[in-house]
């Protein structure tokens, strides 16, 4: 299995950025191939001037297409998920996730932009086809302590419990994931099925 996380935080300090490195030790503990970005990786010039043909962006592409799943995080800024993300998705093609499961996850100042998730995010990732869409995390920003000197970062329990079983969920979702059948087997199948008229 590949999995491909989306870090939308443009600060290289990130409360998202901590959930994402949590997610993806837990999956390559499960034996999931994982491959991280964040929207700093990416040209800023490239995303303001819509570059398609960007090499970062065609990576980014090709590993998306051969992806089972996509886990995405975004820190909430103005009730919404961050611009610099924005751009990033607004260079995937129109079904870009098809085929794929997506958890997307969410940080802010407060509970009040819970719904960030449910009424920003998830319609764009819904745009782009996601085949399944996990219902997703949003994490208060008190929910997270850096890890000072090297330790790592700290989630309280409650948010670590919810992580966890989301993350349950989003494997138990890659593992059932229906497989895109190979056009010449299908071919195959069409030309030595019986037809009745």
């Amino acid at each position: 299995m590949l999995v491909v996380t989306l870090g939308g935080s443009p600060s290289q300090r990130s409360r998202s950025g901590v959930l994402l490195d949590h997610a993806k030790r837990w999956l390559n503990q499960q034996g999931v191939e994982v491959v991280s970005y964040q929207v700093r990786d990416f040209p800023a010039e490239d995303l303001l001037h819509a570059r398609f043909d960007s090499p970062k962006i065609i990576d980014l592409l090709q590993q998306i297409e051969n992806a089972d799943g996509l886990v995405i995080a975004t820190p909430v800024y103005k009730a919404s998920f961050s611009g610099a993300l924005k751009t990033v998705l607004d260079l995937l093609p129109e079904r870009a996730l098809s085929h794929k499961v997506v958890l997307p996850i969410a940080t802010g100042g407060s509970i009040a932009h819970m719904l960030a998730v449910d009424y920003a995010l998830k319609p764009v990732l819904s745009a782009l086809k996601a085949q399944e869409m996990l219902h997703g995390i949003f994490a208060e920003d008190s929910q997270i302590a850096y890890g000072e000197g090297g330790a790592q970062a700290q989630l309280v329990p409650i948010l670590q419990q919810r992580l966890q079983e989301s993350l349950e969920q989003f494997y138990s979702a890659l593992a059932r994931r229906p497989k895109p059948l190979d056009p010449s087997i299908l071919n195959e199948r069409l030309v030595t099925a019986r037809w009745s008229i």
